[in-house]
């Protein structure tokens, strides 16, 4: 990654928005928690989905963790998580972004600020996901799961993104899907919109630290002004 320096084209303190992209911008997290739950079963595992579905946006090792027995053979982990990422793997021909997510990274673009996806995918993923939102030419920077040592809650990844776009925590917002998302911005002190698009309530979101919530990338577009991320530009 390449740090830009945190300065805006005006001279000011460059402000900048991260966004999580599965389950905030890309339609996946019921494909993530089928995919979970077919490798949990080649493992010998019958996990409920909608267990599976509240720790998903959590890092695949914590996820793993949370909902496997502690007395399990712990050396199958990886195997699990790379049987995971198989099934999702078969699944990116379905892969969708949310109506509005394309258009909301571009007015955030043009409205100056800077744009990160924080991202704790595996690259290949990430890339994937990238096509299909089809505006890198909105996209400062954007992090996978090898620019953090810690996943999420930890908010490891977003200092990555951070960093990635030359943004101090105190200039940015972040907008996510997850319980996880939101801790991880609380941790940092950064604002945190959530989008109800991933399947996760908005009180459970209001309840993890997000200081507004959203039905999904339209909704927050079309109430950007008004909106955490529309009072960085005030």
């Amino acid at each position: 990654m390449v740090a830009l320096e945190p300065e805006s084209p005006d001279g000011g303190r460059r402000r900048g928005i991260l966004f999580d992209v599965d389950g905030t911008l890309i339609d996946s997290s019921y494909i993530h928690t089928i995919s979970w739950w077919g490798a949990f079963r080649q493992y010998g595992y019958d996990i409920p989905m909608a267990s599976i579905h509240h720790f998903v946006g959590m890092g695949g090792d914590r996820l793993v963790d949370s909902l496997l027995p502690d007395d399990r053979d712990r050396s199958l982990d990886s195997e699990v998580m790379a049987s995971h990422a198989a099934l999702y793997a078969s699944h990116w021909p379905a892969l969708r972004r949310f109506d509005g997510a394309r258009e909301l990274l571009a007015q955030c673009h043009a409205a100056g600020l800077a744009v990160a996806l924080a991202s704790s995918a595996r690259n290949q993923d990430l890339q994937v996901m990238k096509s299909i939102l089809d505006a890198d030419a909105y996209i400062d920077g954007a992090t996978s799961a090898n620019d953090a040592e810690e996943s999420k809650p930890a908010p490891d990844i977003l200092v990555a993104a951070l960093e990635a776009i030359g943004v101090e925590a105190a200039d940015a917002v972040f907008v996510g899907d997850a319980v996880w998302d939101m801790e991880a911005a609380g941790a940092l002190g950064i604002p945190a919109i959530g989008v109800t698009c991933g399947g996760v309530s908005a009180t459970e979101l209001r309840d993890a630290g997000a200081v507004e919530v959203y039905e999904g990338p339209r909704d927050l577009l079309e109430n950007l002004k008004t909106s955490a991320a529309g009072r960085l530009l005030t």
